[in-house]
């Protein structure tokens, strides 16, 4: 349990909270295993072609590991693609994200997390994060019970901080590798706008729901407007 959660919420809340997976209709968890087995042996080959990419073209590891907070607000180990320089610098997309929960950043309208021409970002990962191929190891995240493939964007630490309480629904279902905010046009969105999407699906969250989302996320990849 986060020290802000522990802090801000009530007892009662934050052993809500500490229950993972609270809010999940009969046989959600079963369809995301079913279907994250499925789809790790259909996209194998995309993802060992972007294994490769990442090793060759830059120095590094290509899987990139990095603590990110789950349901219950409980840790876990988030899987990606490395899409950056090894051991960068974070502080310019700490700074950014920050001054945007402040509302104090003029540029929120050009998007969620989104740093222009950022430099920290390879070629090769450029193409893996506008594609949302850097992603997919999270699959892997959804078979270990970390994650579900629809859910709200899985949070760092330090952004969980910021979130205001009106938000900490979020957080009673598992984080996904999809969601409303993916289908809504990511890249376009502010922090503020996810959260409330992030919202909008624990509200909302059933079956109907899911495969909708779904079916929408391929088409969202194709048009590279993940990002």
């Amino acid at each position: 349990m986060t020290a802000w959660l522990a802090g801000r919420l009530s007892a009662r809340r934050t052993r809500q909270l500490s229950r993972a997976g609270i809010r999940q209709y009969p046989g959600k968890r079963a369809l995301d295993v079913v279907l994250a087995a499925l789809l790790l042996i259909v996209l194998s080959p995309v993802m060992l072609l972007a294994y490769v990419a990442v090793r060759i073209t830059s120095p590094g590891g290509a899987v990139f590991r990095q603590v990110r907070v789950g349901a219950g607000t409980q840790p876990f180990v988030l899987l990606k693609f490395r899409t950056m320089v090894q051991d960068c610098s974070h502080e310019a997309h700490q700074s950014f994200v920050r001054r945007m929960m402040a509302g104090e950043d003029p540029r929120q309208y050009e998007g969620l997390y989104k740093l222009d021409h950022d430099p920290r970002v390879t070629p090769v990962g450029r193409f893996l994060r506008r594609t949302s191929i850097d992603e997919l190891p999270q699959l892997i995240n959804v078979l270990r019970g970390d994650m579900s493939l629809v859910g709200p964007r899985p949070a760092l630490p330090w952004e969980a901080e910021l979130f205001p309480i009106s938000v900490s629904s979020r957080f009673l279902v598992r984080p996904g590798l999809t969601g409303l905010w993916q289908i809504s046009g990511r890249n376009r969105l502010t922090m503020l706008d996810g959260l409330r999407l992030d919202v909008e699906y624990v509200e909302k969250c059933a079956p109907a729901t899911d495969l909708r989302i779904i079916v929408f996320t391929p088409l969202t990849m194709l048009r590279g407007g993940a990002r």
